[in-house]
């Protein structure tokens, strides 16, 4: 689905008035304000529940206007941008004047990027500026890949959805430091690690925590309302049918190589063989389980390349940290 060009038009109208716009990206949908209005980004932090301390991103139309926003851009940020941009790559670099410290989490970093979907850029084009949009759902919990992911848990807080269909990639884009000396990967996403290396020559690192505060990265992220836990592989369906025992309502990501299995538990979606796939449904699969009103998720991690160092990453954020609870089993323990 594409937005018609008066629904984008009304769209830039309202966030040239102050308002905020649900917009489709190929990641996820973002919850956009006009970026150089420190009242519209504060209301993005209201209307989320976001510590104004968690800085989000910036979204332009285009390389081509980095240095409107930055200061500073050094040679690998511009090489980056020119081989993936459009696309789900975020750079963190020196914040410009236009950039209000609201949208920064008062910050001298910002996070940048260009969007891969027709819509976002037909948005920014027809802004004729700079989005400032994290993901458009309540902080920490599960991010949203249709509008009517949005309009579900935000309702009537956006002053208007933008559809676009369905997102293709599913996870967040991958944010990558390059305001040092070496690039390194501040949150796993939606550009792989492995590519990002091939374009740089050089190999990267991916830190679990960082000094630098970034977008995705608080210890509970992602997180649907049941309780995840991850298992071994080989341990899932097990563990699964013994918490169901205990009398759990419990779904499960069904790892590939169980396929077919038969699983004595609440809800049961298998994870497709390919990984772009399982990125794609993610969140999808874990409002699945809520909707179907499981309290407890049993997931596995996959193999940490490619796609999979990003299923794992949100996968990973979602399953804790939380209070322990006597009447959950402690499967991660066992």
């Amino acid at each position: 689905m594409t937005a018609r060009t008066s629904d984008i038009e009304k769209a830039a109208g309202v966030l040239r008035a102050g308002g905020l716009v649900a917009f489709p990206t190929e990641t996820v949908y973002g919850l956009g304000a006009n970026a150089e209005d420190p009242a519209a980004v504060a209301r993005i932090f209201q209307v989320k529940g976001r510590p104004p301390s968690h800085p989000l991103i910036v979204h332009i139309g285009g390389a081509e206007g980095l240095d409107d926003w930055v200061e500073d851009v050094p040679a690998t940020a511009r090489l980056l941008a020119e081989h993936f941009w459009p696309g789900p790559l975020t750079l963190v670099l020196r914040r410009g004047r236009r950039v209000p410290l609201e949208a920064t989490g008062g910050l001298e970093t910002v996070a940048v990027r260009v969007p891969d979907h027709p819509v976002a850029l037909g948005l920014l084009s027809a802004f004729g500026g700079g989005v400032t949009a994290p993901s458009a759902n309540r902080f920490g919990s599960v991010s949203p890949t249709t509008a009517d992911h949005v309009r579900a848990e935000l309702g009537d807080a956006v002053d208007f959805v933008l559809d676009g269909g369905p997102c293709e990639v599913g996870v967040e884009s991958t944010i990558v430091d390059v305001t040092g000396g070496a690039p390194s990967v501040l949150r796993p996403g939606g550009v792989t690690r492995e590519d990002l290396e091939a374009v740089l020559g050089r190999p990267l690192a991916v830190h679990s925590t960082s000094p630098v505060r970034v977008p995705g990265q608080h210890p509970s992220h992602y997180a649907p309302r049941a309780r995840v836990v991850l298992i071994e592989p080989e341990k899932v369906v097990a563990e699964a049918e013994l918490a169901q025992k205990l009398g759990h309502r419990v779904g499960v990501l069904l790892p590939p190589s169980f396929a077919g299995a038969p699983v004595k538990a609440h809800a049961v979606v298998a994870v497709p063989g390919s990984m772009a796939s399982y990125a794609r449904g993610l969140y999808g699969f874990l409002r699945e389980l809520d909707q179907r009103g499981c309290d407890l998720i049993v997931a596995s991690l996959p193999v940490e390349e490619g796609l999979g160092l990003a299923v794992a990453n949100r996968l990973s954020r979602a399953a804790g940290p939380r209070p322990p609870s006597k009447d959950v089993p402690d499967l991660q323990e066992r």
